[in-house]
């Protein structure tokens, strides 16, 4: 079958290792499904990789891919959960967390197996397109807001970066449950995209807010960090949930975080039932994912550089015919 794939790691230049072409069709296993792939998301993870973060060269090749929506072979439309290993489920019970592509292949490709537990039924109101889009970067948002920060309607928030999927996905799902949401982006066109999706404002990156806010929510890194704990109210919390500008801020504010009793929360990814509660918001709501491309997935190559150039708001997909 045609899949994209991780052929060889290379830390520099990641997008070198990555291949287009024919791998092996899932095999059956008791306990899993097999789903053939209508839409699949890319997401900041498959760079991170192509890099080996969190991919093992003995594991390749490797193909990419945490998220999609398809078809089972009852002829079910399904949405992935992107998790193994979680609480033991469809895998053996000692067997660690790992998102999908870490150990098992991915969804860029005709068809994908994973642990039956794993798969979810898309809601009617949702495309392919759509359902696709939310296991990762959507699920991660809705986990770091209403899971991990804790806020509630009429809260403040600042959404750093917006543009990146879990940005895109912070300020659209903040709007729809009633949270006062600024954003921040070094790109005019950006920061003007956001108040479009509901931000009530979008400043420049580092820029003073209006006011402190009650969560910050976060996956630039290094490169906003210093920022993010300086917006937040005493009290505060900040989410973090990754550092695409690097791990290690130049200034880390302790004194700041341990006066004013902020807090800082770690968050990755998040559970098969807040998926289904995510999935159960969008269709009730009306709330949809912001889409920046779709591409037949023999131009996966063409999305892999639009995400490596920080050019895209919103989700890049993937599809088969």
């Amino acid at each position: 079958m045609f899949a994209v794939y991780a052929a060889r790691i290379d830390r520099d230049q990641p997008l070198s290792g990555l291949e287009l072409g024919e791998r092996p069709a899932p095999e059956a296993r008791p306990g899993w499904s097999t789903v053939t792939v209508k839409a699949a998301s890319l997401n900041h993870h498959d760079l991170w990789s192509l890099r080996g973060v969190g991919l093992a060269e003995d594991n390749l090749p490797m193909i990419l891919g945490c998220d999609a929506a398809g078809v089972d072979e009852d002829g079910n439309e399904v949405v992935l959960h992107s998790v193994i290993g979680q609480s033991g489920h469809g895998v053996g019970p000692k067997e660690p967390r790992s998102i999908l592509t870490e150990r098992y292949q991915g969804t860029f490709a005709e068809q994908v197996s994973v642990p039956t537990w794993n798969v979810l039924p898309k809601p009617k109101e949702l495309s392919f397109e759509e359902a696709a889009c939310l296991p990762t970067a959507w699920l991660t948002a809705y986990r770091m807001l209403f899971t991990n920060a804790g806020v509630r309607p009429g809260d403040s928030v600042l959404v750093q970066g917006a543009g990146g999927g879990v940005a895109t996905a912070a300020i659209v799902l903040g709007k729809a449950a009633g949270l006062r949401v600024f954003a921040t982006s070094r790109d005019e066109a950006k920061r003007k995209r956001a108040v479009e999706l509901g931000a009530v404002e979008a400043l420049e990156a580092g820029a003073r807010l209006p006011q402190r806010v009650d969560a910050v929510i976060e996956t630039v890194g290094a490169a906003t960090w210093s920022h993010s704990v300086k917006s937040l109210k005493p009290g505060g919390t900040l989410v973090i949930s990754g550092a695409t500008s690097g791990d290690r801020p130049s200034h880390a504010e302790l004194t700041r975080i341990f006066f004013l009793e902020l807090k800082v929360v770690g968050s990755t990814m998040g559970t098969k039932d807040e998926l289904e509660d995510l999935l159960a918001f969008c269709a009730a709501t009306g709330v949809r994912p912001v889409i920046d491309d779709v591409l037949p997935m023999d131009r996966a190559r063409e999305g892999f550089e639009r995400l490596a150039a920080g050019e895209q708001f919103g989700k890049i997909l993937l599809t088969n015919p």
